[in-house]
């Protein structure tokens, strides 16, 4: 799943510009170009029965306006797509990751029988993001569809594992669908780059597709929070996901690093992590971040220890780091219950 693009944003000077258009951003002055994102919609009286028969999420009770987070995982429950849901009462729509549209349209039509509905990949729409109040910027009145990202709420049938206050707490993200003809209402604002966009993100230890490898259980990603409904009926990879939870532990665990800001570099997505003279995980993504400063998401061994760590960065140079737990290493045994379970 993991696309690679995030090698772009490594290493790139200018943090000054970043850290200001990320103040910009959440000022609500600035918006993000989300229409690398992709677009797919569902119509048809069977819709969300359907969906709901094939996604780790619930969607049965979704009303029109609220937004869900859902996966398409493998029946080892390994995560193959990720979106966002929302449905307004005749079309449900899912906002999916960049590069991601077309295999998650191809897979729900291969999946219809003889349910009544349609699938639809939608291209060329413009997809604006924004903070969930976006202040002074452009009117959201010719609006196709909105969606209000859930991270990192942890809603009924869905469990954290984080423990505490999360990193992400703050997160404030809506994507507003569009007609590509209303572009020029929007370019008269500043725009945030995927850069200083990627250091919030980073931040709120949010996941994305950039935090996925062949490997990848939602439960390494705390990502049983906003994606998977642990009480619902069958679907592909239910069986896995509950066996992790309930009589296991995923084997690796997202961390947020905090990095040394010396070497005035970040690592990039692939670049190993070691503690002491051991091996124990890999970065998937590094930003730097207004007041945080450079920082990096990382998928790390369950059972390494929780102390200071080394980031190798492909150049060869070395960056310490401290570890900002968000799975903690007994995860899963059903520990903790799912919520209003």
């Amino acid at each position: 799943m993991n696309s690679g693009h995030p090698e772009r944003f490594a290493g790139e000077s200018g943090a000054g510009d970043v850290f200001a258009l990320q103040r910009a951003f959440l000022a609500g002055s600035a918006w993000l170009d989300a229409s690398d994102r992709g677009l797919v919609t569902v119509v048809g009286p069977d819709r969300l029965t359907w969906l709901n028969s094939l996604v780790s999420q619930n969607l049965l009770d979704l009303a029109p306006g609220v937004t869900t987070e859902s996966l398409i995982l493998s029946p080892q429950g390994r995560i193959e797509h990720s979106f966002l849901v929302t449905d307004d009462g005749a079309t449900t729509w899912l906002l999916c990751e960049p590069g991601h549209r077309d295999g998650v349209a191809g897979w729900l039509r291969s999946m219809k029988f003889r349910m009544d509905v349609e699938v639809t990949s939608r291209e060329q729409d413009l997809i604006v993001g924004v903070p969930a109040s976006p202040g002074s910027l452009g009117a959201t009145d010719a609006a196709l569809a909105r969606f209000d990202d859930p991270w990192p709420t942890v809603r009924e049938g869905s469990l954290g594992y984080a423990t505490g206050d999360h990193p992400g707490d703050l997160w404030s993200m809506s994507y507003i669908v569009f007609e590509a003809s209303e572009r020029h209402r929007w370019e008269a604002y500043q725009r945030i780059s995927e850069q200083a966009w990627h250091g919030l993100a980073v931040a709120a230890a949010r996941p994305s597709a950039w935090e996925v490898d062949e490997k990848s259980l939602p439960h390494e990603l705390d990502w049983l929070r906003t994606a998977v409904h642990l009480n619902k009926g069958c679907y592909r990879g239910q069986e896995s996901v509950a066996k992790v939870h309930n009589l296991g532990h995923p084997p690796r665990r997202l961390t947020l690093l905090h990095l040394d800001g010396t070497p005035s570099t970040l690592p990039h997505p692939g670049d190993r992590i070691s503690v002491g003279d051991k091996d124990v995980g890999r970065v998937t993504r590094a930003a730097w971040h207004w007041e945080l400063g450079p920082i990096a998401l990382a998928l790390i061994k369950r059972m390494a220890p929780l102390g200071p760590a080394n980031v190798l960065t492909s150049e060869g140079i070395g960056v310490a780091a401290t570890q900002e737990v968000i799975v903690p290493p007994d995860a899963g045994a059903a520990r903790p219950r799912p919520r209003f379970g």
